[in-house]
Parts: C-alpha cells; structure tokens; sequence
C-alpha cells in the first residue's frame, strides 16, 4: 500500500538531528506552548511525550538511536531520567493533533 515508505525510513536522506534534549519539566512546557509551529522541528523530548508508558518511551529512545538521530550520551541521559523520573518528567502527554490545537491560527 506504501511502497516508498520502508525505503524512507531506511535512508539517510530524511534524518533529523537531535541536539537538545528539555530535563526540566517547566521548560518543556514552555516550548510544548509556544503559540507559533511554523518550520517547527520536534525533538527527542517532543516524540516522548507522545508516549503512554515506559515501554513506549524505550522504543522511541533505541528507534532515535538507531537511526544517529540521538548518541549514545544522549540516548543514555534519557534513559536515565526514564528510569528514575518516569515518562512524565519529560512534560504533559502531548494529545492527538497537539499542533493543530495549541498552533496559531
């Protein structure tokens, strides 16, 4: 049904690098807010918020790592905020259509 998209996921052409991650939950509320997403490039942070469990932000953490999005320093200071803190020090889950609701008009 999506021929090309395997072989999207697989290149190296459409990467997006990660070079920040928010350990401050008043921090990452304040991006997760912010009234305008034109051009707007999501972060590690970002796609963990999405998640609804551990297991889930793992998953995100290895597929970054994975695919050079996120090094190993990195990846690991996730890891461990995950282990200590939980899914929910990185913010509020962002809902479905988190974008569209909180962007400006």
């Amino acid at each position: 049904m999506f021929p090309n998209l395997a072989k999207e996921i697989g290149s190296s052409e459409n990467k997006l690098s990660m070079n920040s991650i928010r350990t401050d939950e008043e921090a990452a509320e304040k991006r997760a807010f912010q009234k305008n997403y034109t051009n707007y490039e999501p972060d590690a942070v970002d796609f963990l918020r999405r998640c609804d469990n551990t297991q889930q932000a793992e998953e995100i953490i290895a597929y970054l790592e994975k695919r050079g999005e996120l090094d190993k320093q990195t990846a690991r200071l996730l890891r461990k905020q995950l282990t200590e803190k939980g899914v929910r020090s990185f913010g509020q889950k962002k809902e479905h259509d988190h974008y569209l609701k909180h962007g400006e008009r």
